[in-house]
C-alpha cells in the first residue's frame, strides 16, 4: 500500500472513532455536527486518494510514452544499421 492510501485509511479511521466517542458523550444536534464534521473528513481524505491515483496514472502514462519513443527509437536505428 502506498502511504497515501495508508494516511486515507487512517484518516477515516480517526473520523470514525470521532464519531463514536462524540456520539457517547453528546447531543443529538453534536452528534450530528460530528457525524457531518468526520463525513466531511472523509470525503477529503477520499479526494486525496483520488488526486494520487489521478498523479500515479498521469506518471504510468508519461512511462508509457517514454517507452514507446524508445522503442520507435531502437526500431530507426536496426532499420538504418548495417547488416
Amino acid at each position: 500500500m502506498s502511504s497515501n492510501t495508508l494516511r486515507t485509511i487512517l484518516i477515516v479511521g480517526a473520523a470514525v472513532a470521532a464519531v463514536s466517542v462524540a456520539a457517547c458523550k453528546k447531543t443529538a444536534e453534536e452528534n450530528t455536527a460530528a457525524a457531518n464534521a468526520a463525513e466531511a473528513n472523509a470525503n477529503a481524505a477520499e479526494a486525496t486518494t483520488n488526486a494520487a491515483y489521478a498523479a500515479a496514472n498521469a506518471a504510468e502514462a508519461n512511462a508509457n510514452a517514454v517507452t514507446a519513443t524508445s522503442n520507435a527509437a531502437e526500431a530507426n536505428a536496426n532499420s538504418v544499421a548495417p547488416h
